[in-house]
Order: structure tokens, then sequence, then C-alpha cells
């Protein structure tokens, strides 16, 4: 379980969003007034806690601004859809804003949320012969393309000494993924949480290696390009919603897990499985973070799976400073 001395985190973070111009105190509240504000969401995490407590809708009120939710399997496609104009705000690990860097889609980071390392794995059949990260040599592994998992997967093989080569990539969504696990039509499953929590409920599969093994992932709130620097003001109300929510969770874990399941409909068990090893901080990119996913995205290209280079600073959103800003 993660230590509750992480809530001192969260309190930086906070006062970190403050210095760089994050909290909606310091805005004039009509300097948007009225539309929708769209956000892809995923089955776990602060969003969803967010939505079951109505925190953006209260945040948005002075704005007159209403809020749409519209869920997601995975990350890639929440990119999709940001990068169209379909969603305002989302929330993803961090490969799919690299690939959608690189496809040319209109997006921004906003802000960083560190997920503890924990809440993705690689699994395997409990009868499984693959002891080891080396055993995955070829054999049959699948995972989300353009996902967190995807990128663990990565790390995995170079950790072991392996080749993205070695192994034979079978790239499903998670349901799809989970439906061939659980008949062994793939040697292993890279996956995350609550998909993770869910899997590890069932008495035959094992984990083979966690990702605060291999990988710590972070994740990272986005947002369409055009609609933030149109909508600076709300943008910024939200991601300071957003750090109050991240604080309650960190200080209230069972109710977060009881409004995560209610949320998803995923499993009490499960949910309070993946709540606990969650870090729920959240805080601007710092130059560390933009230089960890600029290794993620170099990653990527060297083994091909993105054509393009990509500068991730080039997609990190600098907030208007002080409250004559107007976005």
């Amino acid at each position: 379980m993660v230590s509750r001395s992480t809530i001192s985190r969260a309190t930086i973070s906070r006062r970190a969003l403050l210095a760089t111009g994050l909290a909606a105190a310091a805005l004039p509240a009509r300097a948007v007034e009225g539309g929708t504000f769209r956000i892809g969401y995923q089955k776990n995490g602060i969003l969803v806690v967010a939505k079951q407590q109505g925190t953006i809708e209260q945040a948005l009120k002075p704005f007159g601004v209403t809020v749409r939710w519209t869920e997601f399997s995975f990350g890639p496609p929440v990119l999709e859809a940001l990068g169209v104009g379909a969603i305002d705000f989302g929330q993803t690990g961090a490969p799919p804003p690299v690939f959608a860097q690189a496809a040319g889609n209109s997006l921004l980071y906003l802000a960083a949320q560190d997920s503890g390392g924990s809440g993705e794995a690689i699994l395997v059949p409990q009868g499984s012969p693959l002891k080891t990260l080396s055993d995955l040599k070829g054999k049959r592994v699948a995972f989300a393309k353009g996902s967190s998992a995807h990128y663990l997967v990565v790390v995995a093989l170079e950790k072991a000494g392996l080749t993205y080569a070695d192994i034979e990539p079978v790239t499903l969504a998670p349901a799809d993924a989970a439906a061939a696990f659980a008949r062994g039509a793939v040697d292993a499953w890279a996956i995350w949480d609550p998909y993770f929590a869910i899997a590890e409920r069932q008495p035959g599969t094992r984990i083979l290696a966690s990702a605060s093994e291999i990988a710590k992932p972070s994740n990272y709130f986005l947002g369409n390009r055009d609609y933030t620097q149109a909508n600076a003001p709300v943008v910024q109300a939200v991601l300071a919603a957003l750090g109050e929510v991240a604080a309650w969770c960190e200080a209230h874990r069972p109710e977060v897990a009881a409004l995560l399941s209610k949320g998803t409909g995923v499993p009490l068990d499960a949910t309070q499985r993946a709540v606990d090893r969650s870090l729920y901080v959240i805080a601007p990119l710092t130059e560390a973070s933009i230089a960890d996913q600029q290794r993620v995205a170099d990653r990527f290209h060297a083994l091909g799976l993105i054509t393009n280079p990509i500068r991730v600073r080039d997609a990190v959103w600098t907030p208007p400073a002080g409250p004559a800003s107007k976005g």
C-alpha cells in the first residue's frame, strides 16, 4: 500500500500548481463563458473520482460551462478523439501522446501524475514455464498498441537482453487481450489497472514481472491544443480542481475505492487493490518529466514504431501568467 507520507507530496503538488498559474482562484471567473467541456476518461483514476463527486462541474459553474464525459477502454482512442476535437481533455499513460504527437495530432501536455510503478505488470498463466523476462523469447505477448503496456514490454525486453523482434507481438484492446489470455491464445499479457487487478483475482494468473521492476510509468493530463489555448481559464480551473481531488484521494483510499467501483462496475476488492498501489499526485511537468517522456518517444522511434522523431517539449503547455490573461 502507498505510504500516507505521499499526502505531503500532494500538498507540494498543489503549491506547484499555484506557482505555475494553474489555480483557478487567480483567474477572472468570467474570462470564458458558456459551452461544454468534454472529458475522455478510463476505468480508473482521479477523473473517475472527480466525475462521481461532480468536482469539475462545480469548478466550471462560474464560467457557465457544462461537462460531458465519454468513457474509453484505453489511452490511444482518447488521443484520437482529442486530436480530432471530439473531446477537449483526457488522461492517459506516457505512450499514447507520443504516438499522437508523431501522427501530427493537436495536443498539449497539461500536467503529470506519477502512477507509482506497481499498477502494471506482465502476466502469465499460473502453470506457464515462463519464469523470467528472458523466457519471453519467441512467445506471443499481448498488449494494447501505443499504450503504457506496449512501452512496458519494450523496456522489459531491453532489460532481458532481447529485442522487439524476439517476440511475437499480439496487439489487442484490454477486453480482447483478457479473453485471449484466458483461453491460452497468448503466452503473456502486459496490462494495467484495473484490468491487472481484475486478472489477479483469477487463480490461474501469475505475475511474471511488475512495472516497478521494469519501468516506472507516468500518466499525463492532456488537452486539445486549440481548445486549451482558446479557453485557458477553464483548463486552469479544471486542473486546480483535480489537484484538490488528488489530495483528497491520498487521504481517503477506502472511499476512493468505493467511488471507483461504483463508477466503473469493477468489483470493489479489485478496485481497492488498484487504489492501494496508486499515487494521487498531480503536478506541472518538470524538466525531469519532460526528459522521461522524451526517452519514451526516442525508444519508440528507434524501434520504428513511430516513423517521425518528435520533440516532446513542443507539446508542453505553458499556462498564461497572471489574472489578466485571456488564453
